[in-house]
């Protein structure tokens, strides 16, 4: 964005027909500071961006509004508490654009939906909470009378004195721990310097049977798992049998090494012997003759014929 493009959009651009009898750049344009959400400001009414406090129910198509999902909310005040204002927010739901209506309660420090939705109940259990329950609205006003103070102070001791040994022990063993900083960074960087030499070896160990990854040390378990794997005991003894197979077989097809006898067998490796150097020479001395290749091949096929 250009320069004035940006004073513009500030709205600190004055154009050269302004004058400063003519007032703010507002009144000169002849719109609010709020341009679009003071659109009915005339009627007490500000448009803001309302966050839904809780989850509720459409009343609409029955759909559920999320917490926190915002809206384009008309914002007006409608009452008075004391001195506190009590404020109404009007908005229209995504879902199927009704009207939902929801006002603050300043006595009760909450919100409340006048019409146009339902307040989703949520209950919950304070023990599976972890929370503490607190006492009712009602029941706070009465802490005010002494009579009622005077009446379950007994009781509030008691509880007093019976937690207080385990509250006064969980203090004592926290500040035994923690009293020592010196002590708890010296047994922390040891136990830190014992994990990285273990780390250490492990990575060594590892490196050492050709691996690029760390071993972690072995256990019960592994051992366990690693007896009860079995191999078959003529395992080794059949891969040599096959390689000796492979490493007897003639290269070419159609022959079998078994039909034929050491002595032939042997015959035929001294003739290839034989051929491959006589091609060897033919190639360095640059005189490659066919004839003499194809007289060789024909002798040694005539020959293995049986």
């Amino acid at each position: 964005m250009s320069s004035l493009a940006a004073a513009r959009a500030d709205n600190f651009y004055y154009p050269p027909e302004w004058t400063p009898n003519q007032g703010s750049l507002n009144k000169f344009h002849g719109q609010h500071a709020l341009r679009e959400r003071a659109r009915k400001i005339d009627q007490g009414i500000l448009i803001i961006r309302f966050e839904m406090p809780f989850n509720i129910w459409c009343g609409g198509c029955n759909s559920m509004i999320a917490k926190g999902v915002r809206f384009n909310a008309e914002k007006k005040q409608v009452g008075n508490y004391y001195s506190t204002k009590i404020w109404s927010f009007t908005m229209k739901s995504a879902c199927c654009k009704h009207e939902i209506v929801i006002q603050t309660d300043p006595k009760n420090c909450e919100y409340v939906i006048i019409s146009g939705a339902q307040k989703k109940t949520e209950d919950f259990d304070v023990e599976d909470a972890e929370t503490f329950e607190l006492p009712a609205y009602e029941e706070r006003g009465k802490l005010a009378d002494p009579f009622y103070r005077l009446e379950h102070q007994e009781v509030d001791l008691q509880k007093k004195k019976e937690a207080e040994p385990v509250l006064v022990r969980l203090q004592r063993l926290s500040d035994t721990r923690h009293s020592d900083d010196y002590a708890c960074n010296k047994a922390l960087r040891a136990q830190l310097r014992s994990q990285k030499k273990r780390v250490a070896e492990e990575e060594a160990a590892a490196r050492m049977r050709g691996l690029h990854i760390r071993l972690l040390p072995s256990t019960e378990q592994d051992a366990s798992g690693a007896a009860n794997v079995k191999f078959s005991s003529k395992f080794e003894k059949n891969s040599e049998d096959k390689r000796a197979l492979i490493s007897a077989a003639s290269i070419f097809p159609g022959l079998s090494s078994s039909s034929k006898s050491d002595k032939q067998r042997l015959e035929l490796e001294s003739k290839r012997r034989k051929i491959s150097a006589a091609r060897a020479s033919n190639l360095l001395a640059g005189g490659f003759k066919p004839s003499s290749w194809s007289q060789c091949a024909v002798s040694s096929s005539r020959q293995r014929r049986p």
